[in-house]
């Protein structure tokens, strides 16, 4: 074999969106883009505020020396003061600098995060469903993952959770608002969540962490408020992004934040920002970074999400679909008709509709559909959403 074995049968197992994404792309080939309704990526297509725009464009007429160059590890000391005075206000917490490591990404941050946690075969618990990278993440720094399936309203139960806790559990993954099911947990709830963990590492004698992935913090709907992990929980970790509040996943700019009341805190700090370096990243991208220090405060008009969530709420409905209206994130996490979620993405395709099945998120019997997608690519999937239920009906 050519390839290291796990990578080769990492490639088998990878990513359901990205395969469904891939089929997507040959069958637009074959038909025409305009014919195909794809709904497998979660990549936002609106695009920036004006005001990135302008920061991009006087972050690069500064004409300092330097300013290309290479810089501490955990990321520039202006955006660093940045984010953590936004922290502060969002938080009610007193967050420094020294709290916060720039990262490519909230996919650059988890890892971070991990590779400062983990030692082999130290545990971390996830919620099904999740979002599928986890896996692999956990994977790349000698952990075991152990999963936790949430109710039927994809909510987790403390009491599960606490009943997977042992002496090699070192942290909790938790993603909210959710990825891919757009449930947002509440203050109650991570309240209990805290409490328990708590517990459990006095129990254990070392901190289990809570980990927060909150990229969608930003984008909720109906008035819902996302809760502080920080202050439901002392050792509480936030790996978050600008991708999808600020419309730039392709810059790849995010960071980690510690909570300032953690035990142990300048350790892990100081190990995160060693990861940082040892992983490859060596620090996040400058030009962004130096752009975003005038950012915190902005963000995308969700307006047309808001919109899209209403109308693909309609169509499905109006389909027979049995769904739970997203609360966050622009992601529907439908139940599948058939038992086989796999094969009702075939019949979906059939229709040249592209979702994901619910079993790359560790769920099957759902699918998940994106729709970070124009409101016109909804409507025109209205009929074959119809169309497939009406199939699948008995005597269709």
């Amino acid at each position: 074999m050519t390839i290291a074995a796990k990578m080769a049968a990492a490639i088998q197992s990878s990513s359901w969106i990205r395969r469904m994404f891939e089929e997507g792309a040959a069958l637009k080939a074959q038909l025409g883009p305009d014919q195909v309704y794809d709904f497998t990526l979660g990549n936002p297509d609106l695009e920036p505020p004006a005001a990135v725009k302008e920061a991009l464009k006087a972050a690069l007429q500064d004409a300092r020396p330097g300013l290309h160059g290479y810089m501490p590890n955990a990321g520039l000391p202006a955006t660093r003061q940045a984010v953590a005075a936004h922290l502060s206000e969002v938080h009610g917490l007193k967050f420094s600098p020294d709290d916060i490591i720039m990262t490519c990404g909230a996919a650059g941050a988890l890892n971070v995060i991990l590779k400062a946690l983990l030692d082999p075969w130290d545990e971390v618990i996830i919620l099904a469903p999740y979002f599928p990278e986890y896996l692999f993440y956990v994977e790349n720094h000698g952990g075991v993952v152990r999963v936790v399936e949430t109710d039927e309203k994809f909510l987790p139960e403390v009491s599960a959770i606490a009943a997977a806790c042992n002496d090699h559990t070192r942290a909790v993954i938790i993603n909210s608002p959710n990825n891919p099911t757009g449930q947002v947990y509440d203050a109650e709830l991570l309240r209990s969540l805290g409490e328990m963990l708590a517990d459990q590492s006095r129990r254990y004698g070392r901190p289990i962490y809570l980990i927060n992935d909150e990229p969608y913090r930003r984008i909720v709907y109906d008035q819902v408020e996302v809760p502080s992990v920080f202050q439901a929980y002392p050792d509480a970790v936030v790996a978050t992004s600008f991708s999808k509040d600020l419309s730039l996943p392709g810059e790849r700019l995010g960071y980690a934040a510690v909570n300032p009341r953690a035990q142990a805190r300048r350790e892990l700090v100081a190990a995160m920002i060693l990861a940082n370096r040892i992983l490859g990243y060596v620090n996040a991208p400058a030009l962004m970074q130096r752009a975003l220090v005038n950012l915190m405060g902005t963000a995308v008009d969700i307006a047309p999400y808001v919109q899209r969530r209403e109308l693909f709420c309609q169509i499905l409905a109006a389909g027979g679909y049995q769904f739970l209206k997203p609360r966050g994130a622009f992601y529907l996490f439908p139940r599948s008709p058939l038992a086989d979620d796999v094969e009702f993405v075939q019949e979906l395709k059939r229709e040249n509709i592209l979702a994901v099945p619910g079993r790359g998120f560790g769920r099957p019997g759902y699918f998940r559909l994106a729709f970070c997608v124009p409101e016109n690519t909804i409507a025109a999937a209205a009929p074959g959403f119809a169309r497939v239920m009406s199939r699948l009906a008995p005597g269709g």
